[in-house]
């Protein structure tokens, strides 16, 4: 075969290829979520399957059964009550604040001023500072359309993902079976299919694994006690929503060098224009104290011989990730980024460089 015909080949088989995995992204797009799920379930429980089969005598079927059972009695049911609770709690916040506009009249920036705690936020304010009435509201309005405006463009998603989540969650529930049943032996072809050496694979393979766990009981399970515990605070002191604002707080809790204290500052400054003293003096303190230093003990308690997620690693491949696949985002975008990182890392040996030193890994101060 001359030279023409073999770059007419090759440029065919990759018109190919190309076109097939078009198809197959274009088949596969709908259940994106759900696959991604019981991907991250199954490689978190894998050591349990294992177990799991060793008791069952090596009956992969029953094993795969009886832990698809536990996922959906044990995760699911769970996080479906707390979804619906937040949905209804989210409903009612969003009720209240219509009602406070229309029964104080505010139509404008200036209308503000009408409310009682806000008002007297700003005098005090206006006394202890060099900042004025028109900057306060300048400054909270410019908060409020910021937040508007992101809840407006997420909004037919958020809707359209509540109408289809129980579809979702049996599909999840159904490939998760698979998964549990052959899925070491599909992750052992796949692996077979990377271009590169077993050693390699064999340190990427670890990598990824210490990074996934890391994310998981490290990152994430520290924000959700951070979450559960401001929603607990809101909830002794009477502020509304308590599982809205827990949730919040949990997002919060990736922002570095502020966390958490996004949502305790607002509802500190809120109940201290109230006038209850016990009650903004005691968020002050959980909030700092008790919520605020969980990061600072849980961390590295979780992350404690595996592979820790940097600050800047962990923030920009959670909120990225949020904004691109969802709630699997909380999960998946930190570990692309480390995926991507050990690549890089891989391209500089294999170039001769050898890679710079990891430096010592510090949390991020909520």
């Amino acid at each position: 075969m001359n030279a023409p015909d073999r770059f007419s080949s090759r440029v065919f088989a990759l018109a190919a290829v190309a076109l097939l995995a078009y198809l197959l992204y274009r088949v596969f797009e709908p259940f994106f979520g759900p696959i991604l799920w019981a991907t991250l379930i199954a490689f978190l429980l894998f050591p349990l399957n294992l177990r799991v089969r060793r008791a069952v005598r090596g009956k992969i079927g029953l094993s795969a059964t009886l832990l698809t059972v536990i996922v959906g009695l044990g995760f699911v049911l769970p996080a479906v009550g707390i979804a619906a609770a937040f949905g209804s709690q989210a409903v009612e916040l969003v009720q209240r604040l219509g009602g406070v506009v229309k029964e104080y009249e505010i139509h404008s920036p200036q209308d503000l001023t009408r409310l009682p705690v806000f008002g007297r936020v700003v005098d005090w304010v206006e006394q202890h500072s060099p900042v004025s009435a028109a900057q306060i509201q300048s400054s909270f309005l410019h908060g409020v359309q910021t937040v508007v405006q992101f809840l407006l463009a997420h909004t037919s998603s958020v809707l359209v993902g509540a109408f289809g989540v129980i579809g979702n969650i049996t599909l999840m529930l159904f490939i998760l079976f698979f998964y549990f049943r052959d899925g070491d032996r599909m992750a052992a072809r796949a692996v077979r299919l990377i271009p590169m050496e077993t050693g390699r694979k064999e340190r990427l393979r670890q990598h990824l694994q210490e990074v996934t766990r890391a994310v998981v009981f490290g990152t994430l399970v520290t924000a959700l006690v951070q979450g559960t515990l401001i929603g607990v605070a809101f909830w002794i002191t009477g502020l509304p929503s308590p599982i809205v604002f827990g949730v919040v707080a949990l997002v919060a809790s990736f922002v570095p060098f502020v966390g958490t204290a996004l949502v305790v500052a607002p509802a500190v400054i809120y109940l201290f224009a109230q006038g209850v003293a016990w009650k903004w003096i005691f968020m002050l303190v959980w909030g700092v104290v008790v919520a605020g230093s969980a990061d600072n003990f849980l961390r590295p308690a979780l992350v404690s011989g595996r592979a820790e997620v940097g600050t800047l690693t962990a923030f920009f491949g959670v909120v990225g990730g949020l904004a691109a696949f969802g709630m699997i985002g909380l999960f998946l975008g930190p570990v692309l980024l480390a995926l991507v990182l050990a690549l890089l890392e891989f391209a500089e040996e294999e170039g001769g460089e050898p890679a710079p030193p990891r430096p010592a890994q510090t949390s991020a101060a909520t």
